[in-house]
């Protein structure tokens, strides 16, 4: 047996391990080990240490790791800080001097749509029915016109005749009676007036587009000024001398396609009518019985100077049909949008004819770069029928007229002894609505006597 009976009696040197005391209970992880039934009969704990664990060099792959997450962590952080920058940056308002500020106005405005509807109108009516269910729809209108004279301010008033034509408030009547005004007023015939705004006009066919702010009115009807004969019944409600309010008078066709050469050298061709037409009646609306406008009365023949013999009954007014197209352009469009193909004409006289031309229009002038030009039309051509219908010169107006931007024309052409056809796409002509510099996608020219094309 050893010197010590029991480890417990063991001595203690200083930095051994402690040992626990007797009877302590030990765990597997307890670096002491307990032993029974040792060769004296007696317990003892004994020491055991533990052994050592090597430790582990990382490897490669660790380290190749390691290295990649700190790249993907570093980029992370530059574009985070990039981001945030950007975003404090975007926050941060610069204040700029009032003074070098410039502002550009643009307007907003919900466009105007017309909506056509269609009304029965075969029944023929009496020009007493005729004028109970227009009346409402005929204004009067008066307008304030300011003139200087050397200096001195005179202000005037002038008069003249309207129609509505929707129900909104648009009102046509005619350029000369609104032209040069400062202010426009319009009376109806249950007494109410209104101020009335210019939308727009075409100054070259003696036409005007006004607007009140009103709801629910009672517009024309609108017919067809090509189906009309000469000797068809016609009345016509205006405001004759802007005394005589809301005044019938009657009458018929007297002729077709009347050329008429007004002030400012305007020619337009117009409706014949014996219906009385005074002053005061311009702009106002010429009825057939059946209820419809098919024109706009605008003129009378006068005597110049009182030597010469009175001239009664004979009036004018412009179709309908060749305005309608204008009309619907300066609501819709804020300008005037009109089909030509660039060439001015004359009709080939009989005495032209002798010689072996054709009869025909004549072409006597043709814009550069127009429709016409580009499609080989020359200046001294003669072209004897549009689309296989022969036609004069007035003709021709009124069907380049009444074409749609972009339609194909086959042109039958007789040049120096030979007859070709060219086939001519109509352009469009723009033009502001209200009197500023026109602006054209292509520019026409007209001549004293001829007639452009498009201009109806």
């Amino acid at each position: 047996m050893n010197e010590y009976e029991n480890l417990n009696e063991m001595p203690q040197e200083e930095g051994s391990p402690q040992v626990p005391p007797q009877g302590a209970p030990t765990s597997q992880c307890d670096p002491y080990t307990y032993y029974s039934g040792s060769p004296s009969g007696s317990s003892e704990y004994r020491y055991v240490p533990e052994p050592k664990q090597k430790k582990k060099k990382p490897s490669w792959v660790t380290v190749l790791v390691l290295v990649l997450c700190c790249s993907l962590l570093s980029a992370a952080c530059g574009v985070g800080g990039v981001l945030l920058m950007q975003h404090m940056q975007a926050g941060k308002v610069e204040e700029v001097p009032e003074e070098n500020v410039s502002h550009i106005l643009q307007g907003i405005r919900e466009n105007s749509v017309i909506e056509i509807v269609e009304i029965d109108t075969s029944k023929q009516m009496t020009p007493a029915e005729v004028y109970a269910a227009n009346v409402n729809s005929t204004v009067g209108i008066t307008t304030s016109v300011t003139t200087n004279f050397w200096g001195y301010q005179s202000t005037s008033a002038a008069s003249g005749s309207g129609f509505i034509i929707s129900d909104d408030g648009y009102i046509l009547t005619n350029f000369h009676v609104i032209e040069d005004s400062d202010s426009i007023s319009v009376s109806m015939y249950n007494g109410e007036s209104y101020d009335a705004t210019l939308i727009g006009y075409d100054e070259s066919n003696d036409i005007a587009v006004l607007k009140i702010d009103a709801e629910g009115l009672a517009p024309v009807i609108l017919g067809d000024s090509d189906n009309l004969n000469v000797g068809d019944s016609v009345v016509a409600i205006g405001n004759p001398l802007g005394e005589l309010t809301f005044t019938l008078t009657s009458g018929a066709i007297s002729a077709k396609d009347r050329e008429v050469t007004l002030s400012g050298n305007v020619t337009m061709d117009l409706l014949q009518t014996d219906c009385a037409i005074n002053s005061g009646n311009s702009g106002g609306a010429l009825f057939n019985l059946y209820g419809e406008v098919i024109g706009v009365t605008n003129a009378k023949y006068s005597s110049s100077s009182s030597s010469e013999a009175s001239i009664d009954n004979i009036g004018f007014a412009i179709p309908i049909n060749s305005i309608l197209n204008i009309v619907e352009s300066i609501i819709e469009k804020g300008y005037i949008s009109k089909p030509y193909i660039g060439i001015s004409v004359l009709d080939v006289s009989e005495e032209t004819q002798q010689y072996g031309i054709p009869a025909g229009a004549a072409v006597q002038a043709v814009t550069e770069n127009a429709p016409a030009a580009q499609a080989g039309l020359q200046k001294g051509d003669v072209i004897t029928a549009v689309d296989g219908k022969a036609m004069t010169s007035t003709e021709l107006v009124s069907y380049v007229g009444a074409a749609e931007i972009g339609q194909q024309l086959v042109l039958s052409i007789y040049r120096q002894g030979e007859t070709l056809e060219i086939t001519v796409a109509v352009g469009e002509q723009i033009q502001t609505a209200l009197g500023e510099e026109e602006t054209q996608q292509q520019t026409q020219q007209g001549f004293p006597g001829n007639f452009p094309w498009g201009r109806p």
